[in-house]
């Protein structure tokens, strides 16, 4: 049947997108519906349509997925922020272990990975157990097939209030007041947001007090149609293991108008450790500009992952979920296997929050990074910490690494790496090759890449050993992973 846009159709939702939609079917042609749950019985009307999907908006739930919860946010569906709200929290865990599975499966080419406890069920199975890690071998037909398990994604007891920084645009309603809150998708049309459930409690007392700030003294905030106004966002960031708060508005000038009215106001919150002002006066999407300048405190608060300190600026970067991070990290050295003798590169170290975990159970680190500033943070948290072995290095991995294996012979028994959304370059893939270390532990945010750059090192030498995932985004369809490889006949 052949349907044009606002016909109205019924479908059962099969599958979610990393995205948060919906994926349901109509004699074998694929709709994306967001606001639906797996399970859901849905009417739905047509909005967009390709050749071999379409996209439709959900008009109502005929029949309601046991999966299906009613969202604690009031504006969850307008903001688009949390894709997954309207879904219950256990689910949320096992599609994002099977979107891990799926992703090693078919484009890693791991066709012995088996979710948490599907095992494998065949005569003559044996298990054998390998330096800790779960390896099966089956005999008979599959005789020296190795099974790997993934081990159970770590979830959050309370998937709540876990956010440590918060970036809110500021403008103005139809009626002109000034409000705050989250972009809604794929817009720069401000949802106002009183209190953001993932993020701390004080970020809604802090906004008041801007708002009553700009308010009192005549500030306006910035309108990006017409680039005029001061406030374009609000920068805020908690240490949640010191209660340390720090404040940075982002504006559209070079300076700040009566900003003593602004300490004045915010300093009185317990826990306000560090007020600023970012200049970004650009026509631009990014949020901060490059020069911060500092109002009250010492420019920076301190958190603790673990038992290492952390010196976070403005313009630093810091995982967001702290609880869950130590968790990730803690997973990264069990799966490195230190015993204090070895030598671990770390590349793409941002300001060495995973190499100085590292390094009080090896015998010596490097961290490698691109960003400037982010190396300098990361000597001044060594530094912190009392740390002497690890140095760091500032330029590219693909282009570092090389250099310091192939000219100075600096060698490696683990590398972790922990790359952006893209993954590794094939450039510092090559050169992890020719270093061969013992292991590889890649610390990824999107299983698709990390598939991608498995299924190169297996073709190299390598074996995947572990997988773990780790929910560091709860309510959203992101998720962290952990894969440990071993080199093969090492």
């Amino acid at each position: 049947m052949e349907l044009k846009k606002n016909d109205r159709f019924t479908v059962r939702i099969e599958d979610m997108s990393d995205e948060g939609a919906g994926i349901g079917k109509t004699d074998g042609y694929t709709w994306f519906i967001k606001d639906t749950v797996m399970g859901d019985l849905v009417e739905a009307g047509v909005m967009k349509q390709k050749k071999n999907y379409g996209f439709a908006r959900l008009v109502k739930v005929i029949e309601p997925s046991p999966y299906r919860i009613t969202p604690r946010c009031p504006v969850a569906r307008a903001c688009g922020g949390c894709q997954f709200q309207a879904m219950s929290y256990d689910q949320q865990l096992r599609f994002k272990e099977r979107k891990i599975y799926n992703n090693l499966r078919r484009i890693g080419g791991l066709e012995n990975l088996r979710l948490p406890g599907e095992g494998i069920q065949s005569t003559g199975e044996k298990t054998q157990e390998m330096t800790g890690e779960k390896s099966r071998e089956i005999s008979g037909e599959k005789s020296g097939q190795r099974i790997i398990e993934m081990e159970p994604i770590i979830g959050m007891e309370n998937p709540w209030r876990y956010r440590n920084k918060a970036q809110f645009p500021f403008g103005r309603d139809k009626n002109g007041r000034i409000i705050y809150g989250f972009y809604a998708g794929r817009t720069h049309s401000i949802i106002e947001t009183q209190d953001c459930l993932l993020g701390v409690e004080e970020n809604q007392i802090i906004l008041k007090k801007i708002r009553e700030y700009m308010e009192k003294e005549g500030i306006s905030p910035y309108d990006e149609n017409t680039h005029t106004g001061l406030v374009r966002h609000a920068l805020i960031r908690k240490g949640f293991s010191t209660g340390e708060l720090m404040v940075c508005l982002v504006i559209n000038g070079e300076s700040l108008p009566k900003s003593q009215t602004l300490v004045h106001y915010l300093k009185e919150i317990p826990g306000m450790t560090s007020i600023s002002y970012n200049i970004n006066q650009e026509k631009t999407n990014v949020i901060l500009g490059s020069r911060v300048v500092n109002l009250y405190g010492p420019g920076y608060i301190t958190d603790y992952i673990g038992e290492v300190k952390y010196q976070i600026s403005p313009q630093s970067f810091y995982q967001v979920n702290p609880v869950q991070t130590k968790r990730l990290y803690e997973t990264a050295l069990e799966y490195a296997g230190l015993t204090g003798k070895e030598t671990v590169w770390d590349l793409y170290c941002g300001i060495g929050t995973i190499s100085l975990f590292l390094a009080r159970q090896a015998k010596k680190v490097y961290g490698v990074e691109i960003v400037p500033a982010a190396i300098e943070d990361a000597r001044t948290n060594a530094a912190l910490n009392g740390i002497e072995n690890a140095e760091f290095f500032v330029g590219k991995a693909e282009e570092v690494l090389p250099e310091q294996y192939e000219k100075n012979q600096v060698y490696a028994d683990v590398i972790v790496v922990d790359p952006p959304r893209k993954g590794c370059d094939k450039v510092c893939l090559d050169t992890i090759v020719k270093m061969g270390p013992e292991k590889v532990v890649y610390v990824s945010c999107d299983s698709a890449t990390l598939a991608r750059d498995v299924k190169y090192l297996e073709e190299r030498g390598y074996e995947v050993t572990r997988v773990r995932g780790v929910d560091q985004f709860g309510w959203s369809g992101h998720v962290e992973v952990v894969t440990c490889l071993q080199r093969v006949n090492s």
